[in-house]
């Protein structure tokens, strides 16, 4: 189509098929809307097919490998002086996941009745989008939008990403080798992911944190069980450091110089640099002043609860909005999107957004920490319960970690959960079901939790914090 022709017309247009794209896209569709939902690469977004699931295939997969050795004391006798990892193998196991993902969302939004177009979409006007389309350009007349155009990994200038030895996120899941050494600056959640699990590998890992200790978003005791399981797996983790130059040298490595107050200047070399400091919004290049959308000085586009921008019929959604990048919020928040443009009554008004980090042990939370809870005035009381005396822990050999609840120490109300240790990924959506359903200890550990799991910590750490837990000594 031609600039100037006739543009085609559509209840909703929806910039980006990632996580919050494609989900308020489907939900339009079952409320009746018409969709036009518009993704540059491929259904999924950088979550299913860059980020989210690909990087937790390659920490599932370098667990495994890492558990060869463990296995012996159960009774299983391996070879193990033949085993070997291959990447190119792994490449083909994530493809076919991702594959398989990607088709699963194209049928979803075909039987919602949803547009799918493929191409690079720009606001021409406040209703009216552009998108080129390899070579041709479509336009779109719309009564709502919703800008779902994710975020990119944020490389300073300095380091000079060239996605072979200086990487990004994405890049280090394409490899085709496993590296034998590599540098990560940032050690938040991507970098300890990724960090742990190519030393579970084989690789020797340095981690360098501006920060004065990984895992800074998190608190200081949860983080000290990953730190622990790190320096065990021989990672040297450089903290209160920053990097100063990036130099690729004449035989394929990179020269690292840092600067610390405590060690001064040092120099490292690897044969690969993973950057994992940060993310920005793809708010650049989608013509949002042409709309009239307000971005804030980091790109980011404020919202209300219902997800409206300034433009009261465009929305936004997901890593463009100021908070968590995280693709369950998103998701939600392309749901919440998709009911008001439908005029039901729906709002994105929880602050319980969980959090979980694939590291070992995993990490995952929900609600305040005791610190938060306390710098908000709560007289709180907290406990917690070990894996080790949790029978299934146990009998799987996992029994690294704990769970933790923080509560009002009047009313029980739950303030926090928090849990360190095996599958804490899949445990937390209990904590979240219990502190949005305003649940007391007493619900919780009152609750009658099946035997033996590791669901049972949670029941326990409640029953402690209430002075009557039965497999661990009460605190008088």
């Amino acid at each position: 189509m031609v600039v100037g022709e006739v543009a085609v017309e559509t209840d909703v247009i929806v910039i980006g098929g990632g996580p919050g794209g494609y989900a308020a896209a489907i939900r339009l569709g079952q409320l009746g809307k018409s969709v036009v939902l518009i993704e540059k690469e491929e259904l999924g977004g950088v979550c299913l097919n860059k980020g989210c699931i690909p990087s937790k295939a390659l920490i599932h997969a370098a667990g495994e490998f890492h558990k060869l050795p463990r296995i012996a004391k159960m009774g299983i006798r391996l070879p193990l002086e033949e085993a070997t990892f291959h990447m190119p193998e792994w490449q083909k196991w994530k493809s076919s996941l991702i594959a398989q993902l990607n088709k699963g969302v194209h049928y979803l939004c075909e039987a919602s009745g949803v547009t799918v177009v493929r191409g690079t979409a720009t606001f021409l006007s406040s209703d009216r989008i552009g998108v080129e389309t390899g070579g041709d350009f479509e336009t779109f007349k719309f009564e709502n939008a919703i800008v779902a155009s994710g975020s990119r990994p944020f490389v300073p200038g300095f380091l000079e990403r060239d996605g072979t030895y200086i990487l990004d996120s994405t890049d280090i899941l394409q490899m085709e080798e496993v590296p034998d050494s590599l540098a990560i600056i940032g050690g938040g959640y991507i970098g300890m992911e990724m960090g742990m699990a190519f030393s579970k590998l084989g690789t020797k890992v340095t981690v360098i944190e501006a920060a004065d200790r990984v895992l800074p978003q998190i608190a200081v005791h949860h983080a000290q069980e990953v730190q622990k399981e790190a320096k065990k797996l021989g990672m040297v983790l450089k903290t209160s450091t920053k990097v100063e130059t990036a130099t690729v040298t004449e035989n394929g490595q990179v020269e690292l110089c840092v600067y610390s107050e405590k060690q001064g200047e040092e120099r490292f070399v690897h044969d690969k640099v993973l950057v994992t400091i940060g993310r920005i919004p793809n708010t650049d290049a989608i013509g949002l002043a042409q709309a009239k959308v307000i971005v804030d000085e980091r790109g980011y586009i404020p919202v209300d609860q219902s997800c409206r921008t300034n433009q009261a019929h465009i929305f936004a959604i997901g890593d463009v909005t100021p908070g968590t990048a995280l693709a369950h919020r998103a998701a939600k928040q392309g749901v919440v999107a998709a009911e008001v443009i439908a005029g039901l009554s729906s709002a994105n008004d929880s602050t319980l957004i969980p959090y979980v980090i694939f590291t070992e042990p995993q990490v995952a939370g929900v609600g305040l920490t005791k610190e938060e809870a306390m710098q908000q005035g709560y007289n709180i009381k907290s406990a917690t319960f070990p894996y080790g005396a949790n029978g299934r822990a146990l009998a799987t050999d996992e029994g690294n970690g704990f769970a933790e609840v923080i509560v009002d120490a009047e009313s029980h109300l739950l303030l926090g959960m928090h849990i360190v240790g095996s599958d804490a990924s899949n445990l937390i959506g209990e904590g979240v079901l219990a502190l949005e359903m305003a649940a007391r200890a007493e619900d919780l550990s009152m609750t009658m939790h099946p035997h033996p799991t590791l669901s049972e910590v949670w029941m326990e750490a409640a029953a402690s914090v209430l002075g009557h837990a039965i497999h661990v000594v009460n605190k008088k």
